[in-house]
């Protein structure tokens, strides 16, 4: 095995001297006491061992593996009322006073609406052969449902041909979270009709972008938007309702469904780039005596979202009152599956994606132990080897399952770095989470692209423009564009399609 990079050793060290903003702790502290459970899941049971290197022969990956970067449309597009564009539940969220911590909204964020060409100038810069991004519904379709707006459809329809001309391969994600504010006024995700209204909003733009090079991203992370926005107060709508949290899980997947189904209606060149769902998926180890707790566990945070869509059922283990489960009402949400709901959600796809930020560990009680070094961002526990165990995990576990997409995988700025271009951490950070993506794909599993976040510096939920992802800096105020350590790094990997000293 090749000895790790001092310099990397460092790094992800400093990142266990990190202290939790204190605002952050509580909030995260109350939705999993709200909720009984814990934001990952065990693959196994098993405890988590020492982070290992890859394998010398690992660190090439395969010929036409993809490398990209990702965005979503709320957090860089700025430009919220411009050209038709109508609210979303995130413009109606970030509006409230105290909602987001530095008070900044999603205007201008990054001012990717305006700032398009640049961006994608960036992208081939670093040599990427794909960049991910959303479409945002309530630009596309300004109510949720009904008239079409021409004028969002074609800002997409110049991304996608800018990206054609550059070479680079567009992902599109449909919904990443920013819901148009009149479907929330209707009942939102806890309504069954906006999945049958997103199947519409879908069907849109298959017509309008299809083509045999892009990827289809149904919805994004429907657990975050689950648990973190219904059944919390977090994330917009900050709802505060468990049961309501259940029914957002049902109508999101049933909406992925609904879209699988629309692109297969639209014909064979709109579905030959393929289509799947993106989850973000992270391993929970069980502490002393909590194999049981870490189980159920797994059953809400993880087989919750794998087993409707891989398997065609939703597992019996999830809901409930016991330590790890998450304590709503089981019957309730077992009563909102209709006939042909889950033929729908598990319809064939053609790629799951996976989004990998950490893992965590749970007690016997279901709390959420320190097991691993936290990074700036509070709730991220970072143990590189968990995403081996977690790809790995889903080889064996799901016999049908498609090729796999890492979609996600980043770290906010370290504050130890004073200079924010040298982001020494987040290289450290990429660099021993592709060593174990290249392990997992030697040992048979079947990745196929992967996918840093983000490719800038952007608006961050709830923390506004205070907490910072970006392999680009975004400079506050002027919004010029800087490559950070990590992007000359990460351009240098993309080039020689494996890790570099």
């Amino acid at each position: 095995m090749p000895r790790p990079d001092p310099a990397v050793s460092r790094a992800l060290t400093r990142l266990t001297d990190l202290s939790l903003d204190r605002r952050t702790l509580l909030r995260g502290a109350g939705v999993a006491a709200a909720l009984g459970v814990v934001a990952a899941c065990s693959p196994r049971g098993s405890r988590p061992g020492p982070t290992r290197t890859a394998s010398p022969s690992s660190l090439r990956f395969p010929d036409g593996f993809r490398w990209g970067a990702a965005t979503s449309a709320f957090q860089v597009e700025g430009s919220t009322t411009a050209d038709g564009r109508g609210p979303s539940i995130w413009d109606t969220f970030a509006a409230e006073p105290g909602r987001i911590d530095d008070g900044s909204t999603g205007d201008p964020a990054a001012d990717h609406y305006r700032r398009w060409e640049e961006d994608l100038d960036l992208v081939a810069s670093l040599g990427l052969g794909s960049y991910r991004f959303s479409v945002a519904w309530p630009r596309v379709v300004p109510t949720g449902s009904g008239a079409v707006n021409q004028a969002g459809l074609d800002f997409y329809r110049r991304l996608v041909d800018g990206l054609r001309r550059r070479g680079v391969r567009p992902a599109v994600t449909l919904y990443h979270w920013d819901l148009p504010q009149p479907l929330q006024d209707a009942g939102g995700w806890a309504a069954r009709d906006t999945a049958e209204r997103f199947g519409e909003y879908a069907a849109v733009v298959f017509d309008a972008l299809a083509g045999e090079d892009v990827t289809w991203l149904t919805v994004n992370e429907p657990k975050t938007t689950a648990f973190v926005g219904y059944a919390g107060t977090e994330h917009a709508p900050g709802l505060g309702d468990v049961d309501a949290g259940l029914a957002a899980v049902h109508h999101q997947l049933l909406a992925h469904g609904r879209a699988v189904q629309a692109l297969r209606a639209a014909g064979p060149v709109a579905a030959t780039g393929g289509i799947g769902i993106a989850l973000n998926l992270q391993p929970v180890y069980p502490g002393i005596g909590a194999e049981e707790t870490a189980r159920r566990a797994d059953g809400a945070e993880n087989r919750l979202y794998l087993d409707p869509v891989l398997l065609g059922r939703y597992p019996d283990d999830a809901v409930g009152d016991l330590p790890g489960q998450v304590h709503g009402d089981a019957d309730r949400f077992a009563a909102l599956v209709r006939e042909g709901d889950l033929e729908a959600i598990s319809a064939p796809a053609d790629v799951l994606a996976v989004q990998y930020y950490g893992a965590a560990m749970v007690d016997r009680y279901g709390a959420w132990q320190s097991a691993f070094p936290t990074s700036a961002a509070g709730w991220q526990q970072v143990h590189p080897e968990g995403l081996y165990d977690l790809l790995t995990r889903l080889r064996d576990d799901y016999p049908d399952l498609p090729p796999l997409l890492i979609t996600e995988n980043g770290v906010p700025d370290d504050p130890a770095d004073t200079d924010p271009v040298h982001d020494a951490a987040r290289v450290a950070f990429l660099r021993a989470h592709l060593e174990q993506a290249g392990r997992a794909v030697a040992d048979g599993v079947d990745l196929r692209g992967y996918y840093a976040w983000s490719l800038l510096d952007n608006f961050e939920w709830a923390r506004g423009m205070s907490q910072r992802w970006g392999l680009v800096r975004v400079e506050p105020g002027t919004l010029d564009r800087t490559p950070k350590d990590s992007a000359r790094w990460y351009q240098r990997v993309v080039a020689a399609n494996g890790l570099v000293d």
